[in-house]
């Protein structure tokens, strides 16, 4: 595969992280689940900083370009008044979204905590009664979105292929892409999980295992969620990732893969967020605003975009 290492886009800047002692300013975007810092040597150090920071303040999108094999922001512009009227008019958040969870996945109950109704009660799971109706399905469900993985030798049924191979980002349009998948080839209901590292220094880290084995750092993450009728057990959430995974997994499974030490002393995930299928990235650091993709153009750009990349050297 051939790859190219810049990665443009516009971006809201979610937060900044400042060290309390040495090292470099992070930035986290909301387009983006990487924890970026500033290229060192980039040209205007200090008036790039100026930019990114009242980005933040101000709340308005920027123009950046970014490096894909190592978490540095190469260059940010303003947008012009019509480029950021676009932005504006383009942009659809999400509409009453489900508020986040805050989370200790060292005392949680794995036996409880996974089963929709006694434990988990969201209000997104009201919007859809269509469940799947076995872990056999489910697995079905997976195996196909798995088959559309770039990495594969095609055709793959959909367009464009799914790059599940980079695994370094690109989530949010990977979850969307399954999303439609699951919704209009299976019919079955398809909420999001998303999981954040919003606290402190804390970041989920994994372990790319599938791809090379290389750890992997981002500020969010997020994938489909679908609930599945398990017997005697009831109904439970299980999470499609196989940028992850190999099958679908319990949530909880999938929450402690991102908290790896060995890859980051800071591995913590501080809250996970059920929201509907429709909710794209988050709109905010907080994890309770959300945008939308609902022409899953911005979701084709990036699949398309991230196809040749890969995840480690």
């Amino acid at each position: 595969m051939t790859s190219s290492t810049r990665d443009t886009g516009i971006l809201t800047v979610a937060a900044i992280r400042r060290p309390k002692g040495e090292g470099a300013v992070e930035y986290l975007f909301n387009e983006r689940q990487r924890i970026f810092t500033l290229q060192p040597n980039v040209k205007s150090f200090d008036q790039t900083s100026k930019l990114l920071e009242a980005s933040f303040k101000k709340k308005i999108p920027l123009q950046a370009v970014l490096d894909t094999r190592r978490p540095l922001i190469w260059k940010v512009d303003e947008l012009s008044p019509e480029e950021l009227r676009d932005f504006k008019q383009s942009r659809t958040l999400l509409d009453k979204p489900d508020k986040p969870r805050r989370l200790d996945l060292s005392s949680i109950d794995p036996t409880t905590f996974n089963h929709v109704g006694p434990y988990l009660k969201h209000p997104s799971f009201r919007l859809c009664t269509r469940i799947v109706p076995s872990y056999a399905k489910a697995k079905a469900v997976f195996d196909f979105c798995a088959q559309q993985s770039c990495h594969l030798p095609g055709p793959t049924a959909v367009t464009p292929c799914i790059p599940f191979q980079y695994v370094r980002d690109g989530c949010y349009a990977r979850a969307h892409k399954m999303r439609w998948i699951i919704t209009t080839r299976y019919r079955y209901c398809c909420e999001k999980v998303f999981s954040f590292a919003n606290v402190g220094p804390n970041r989920l880290a994994v372990q790319a295992n599938k791809w090379g084995g290389c750890c992997v750092t981002w500020w969010y993450h997020v994938a489909p969620l679908i609930r599945v009728r398990a017997g005697r057990l009831g109904v439970v959430a299980m999470v499609i990732d196989p940028s992850m995974f190999n099958k679908p997994v319990l949530l909880s499974t999938w929450l402690e893969a991102q908290e790896v030490e060995e890859c980051d002393p800071n591995a913590e995930v501080s809250m996970f967020s059920i929201q509907p299928g429709s909710a794209y990235t988050p709109a905010n650091h907080a994890g309770t605003a959300f945008a939308t993709d609902p022409a899953y153009t911005a979701t084709d750009a990036t699949l398309i975009g991230y196809k040749s990349l890969t995840t480690c050297p």
